[in-house]
């Protein structure tokens, strides 16, 4: 396919452009999954699981959620977020964030 970039306008080139980069964001994500799909078959012939292999663990389930933004949740494990030592340097209780 040819196409005559030259005969373009600005505007036809900036369409074209984020079409480009959909297109290569879109194959991207095909190519990832075909490879992961692949990795993990490669594990299954050998009789593991891929994150058996990688020391991957299974995401663990949030404990607690920040009332003035639910979208932030910690799962109780590793480093507090700054909300849940805000919270508990208020003098608030751990269990007043628990979901």
């Amino acid at each position: 396919m040819k196409i005559d970039l030259n005969a373009m306008s600005r505007a036809e080139l900036q369409a074209l452009r984020k079409e480009i980069d959909k297109a290569e964001k879109t194959l991207a994500q095909r190519e990832r999954a075909s490879a992961l799909a692949a990795v993990e078959a490669a594990a299954r012939e050998h009789g593991f699981s891929l994150a058996e292999l990688t020391g991957a663990s299974a995401p663990v389930a949030p404990k607690y959620r920040n009332p003035e933004n639910p979208d932030q949740t910690w799962s109780g494990r590793g480093r507090k977020p700054l909300w849940v030592v805000a919270h508990l340097d208020a003098g608030k209780k751990i269990e007043d964030l628990e979901i």
